[in-house]
This record gives structure tokens, C-alpha cells and sequence, in this order.
């Protein structure tokens, strides 16, 4: 049951960062840009509270 739940931690970090990646190559302003960064980590930092059970 551990070893699930450091794999969707593992996964999660992994698709946050990739999604980081691609939003950094879109050709939009850098205020937008960095908006949706922003949501992004924060929808990843709520995702790995979730796997750890906080919520």
C-alpha cells in the first residue's frame, strides 16, 4: 500500500512539472503565463496533500 502511494507522489511531481515545462514554451504573455503557473502548482501542491492523506 506504501509503494501506490509513492508512485502517484512520484507521478503527480512528475506531470506537474511537465505541465510547468509546456506552459513555459507557449508563446503568451509572461503575466498570463505566470497566473497559470501559479494554478498549476497549486492544483499539484492540493493533488500530493491528497495522496498523503491530509484531506
Amino acid at each position: 500500500m506504501a509503494a501506490s502511494g509513492i508512485i502517484s507522489i512520484l507521478i503527480t511531481f512528475l506531470v506537474v512539472v511537465l505541465v510547468l515545462y509546456l506552459v513555459q514554451r507557449l508563446p503568451i504573455d509572461a503575466g498570463i503565463r505566470q497566473i497559470i503557473q501559479i494554478i498549476v502548482i497549486i492544483i499539484g501542491i492540493v493533488s500530493l496533500l491528497k495522496y498523503l492523506a491530509v484531506f
